[in-house]
C-alpha cells in the first residue's frame, strides 16, 4: 500500500510534523489522535465501501464520509502549517535584516 508523499519521511518537503511533549510525531495543527486518523485515512486506497473509485461531485466535494474526513483533517493541518511557515520565515527574515 502506497501512502501519499506528504507523510513519508524520505520526502524532503518543508517540515509538517513536530514532536509533542512525549516525543510522538504529530502533524502541525492536529492532535496525536487526529494525526493517527489522518495517516490511516491517507494510506487507504481512494475506494468507496463497494470497492469503486471514490466519486467527487461536480463541485469537487468528496462523496464519501471517509474522504470528507480526510479533507477536513488535511484542511485543519494545512491552515496551521501555512501559519507556522509564515511565522517561521518572518522570524528568519527579521534576524537577517540589518538596521
Amino acid at each position: 500500500m502506497k501512502c501519499r508523499d506528504m507523510i513519508e519521511p524520505a520526502n524532503h518537503a518543508p517540515r509538517r510534523y513536530f514532536a509533542d511533549h512525549k516525543g510522538r510525531r504529530v502533524l502541525i495543527g492536529l492532535t496525536v489522535e487526529e494525526t493517527l486518523e489522518f495517516e490511516t485515512l491517507d494510506c487507504l486506497p481512494a475506494l468507496d465501501e463497494s470497492g469503486n473509485h471514490v466519486a467527487w461531485d461536480e463541485n469537487g466535494i468528496p462523496a464519501t464520509t471517509r474522504e470528507k474526513r480526510w479533507l477536513e483533517l488535511y484542511g485543519k493541518h494545512d491552515e496551521a502549517w501555512r501559519t507556522w511557515m509564515a511565522e517561521t520565515y518572518a522570524d528568519r527574515t527579521q534576524k537577517f535584516n540589518v538596521s
